[in-house]
C-alpha cells in the first residue's frame, strides 16, 4: 500500500468516527458498505503480504528476519478485525433499541423517519448528510434480517413463557398474557388513561367495545388495550 495515499487502520479509524458521529447526533446513519468493503479488501491484502514475507525467508524461525514485518501486518489485520465488530455490534444494539422503543412493530419501525444528521467539524460530506431518512433505506440487507430474526424470537419466546394459554405459563399461576414489549421506564399509576389520536388507526375493540380512533379525539381507555398504540405514536396521554 503507498504510504502517500493512507496507512493501514485508516479506513477502520473512519468506520469508528461514523460510529461516534452516531451516538453523539443520536441518529442512525446509512450502512456504509463501500468502507467495509474497502476494509475487507485491505484485511485481505495484509494476508497476502505476511505469506509473501513468510516464503522468502529461511526455514529457521531464528533466522527468519521477518518476524518484525509480519507481527506489525498481523497487528493491522487484528485491529482492523476490531473496528470491525464495534461498528457492527454498535448498529445491532442500535436497531434492538429502535426496535423495543416501537414496542416490537416491525413494519413501523423500518418505515419510521429518521432525523437528518447535522453537518459536524470533523468533515461530514453532503451526500451522507442528504442520505434517505427512513429506517430501512439506511440498513443493509443482513441487517434487515436480523431484526425479522429478532422479532421472530421474542415473539416465540412471548408465546411460549408469557401467555397465559401456554403449558409453562400453568405452573406459574399466570391468569392472563404478560405483554413482554411493554415499556417500563415509566410504571403506569392508574388502570385506565385519557389519550388522544396523533394518527389515526381505525378501529380497535375494547372491552368496552369498538372504538374509531380518529385524529383529535380524546378517549379514556383501559392502558393494557392501548399501551402498543401509545408506544407506537397513534396515541398520546394527555
Amino acid at each position: 500500500m503507498s504510504s502517500s495515499s493512507h496507512q493501514y487502520g485508516d479506513l477502520a479509524t473512519q468506520l469508528l468516527t461514523e460510529s461516534r458521529r452516531s451516538t453523539t447526533t443520536d441518529t442512525l446513519l446509512k450502512y456504509n458498505d463501500v468502507l467495509v468493503r474497502s476494509i475487507i479488501r485491505e484485511q485481505r491484502q495484509l494476508e497476502d503480504l505476511i505469506h509473501a514475507a513468510l516464503a522468502i525467508q529461511p526455514d529457521g524461525p531464528a533466522d527468519n528476519l521477518a518476524m518484525p514485518t509480519v507481527l506489525l501486518y498481523q497487528t493491522a489485520i487484528l485491529r482492523n478485525k476490531r473496528c470491525l465488530l464495534a461498528y457492527h455490534q454498535h448498529r445491532l444494539d442500535r436497531l434492538k433499541d429502535l426496535y423495543w422503543s416501537v414496542g416490537g412493530a416491525l413494519p413501523l419501525l423500518l418505515s419510521m423517519p429518521t432525523a437528518a444528521p447535522q453537518a459536524s467539524d470533523d468533515g461530514a460530506s453532503a451526500a451522507s448528510l442528504s442520505a434517505p431518512t427512513d429506517v430501512r433505506s439506511k440498513l443493509s440487507p443482513h441487517e434487515v434480517d436480523f431484526l425479522r430474526s429478532y422479532a421472530a424470537s421474542l415473539l416465540e419466546l412471548r408465546t411460549a413463557a408469557f401467555s397465559s394459554a401456554s403449558a409453562h405459563a400453568g405452573a406459574q399461576g399466570l391468569t392472563e398474557d404478560v405483554d413482554l414489549l411493554a415499556p417500563i421506564t415509566r410504571p403506569p399509576k392508574d388502570l385506565h388513561v385519557l389519550v388522544r389520536v396523533v394518527r389515526d388507526c381505525g378501529v380497535v375493540h375494547t372491552e368496552q367495545g369498538a372504538i374509531d380512533f380518529r385524529r383529535g379525539h380524546r378517549f379514556l381507555v383501559r392502558r393494557a388495550e392501548v399501551e402498543h398504540l401509545i408506544v407506537q405514536g397513534f396515541l398520546e396521554e394527555v
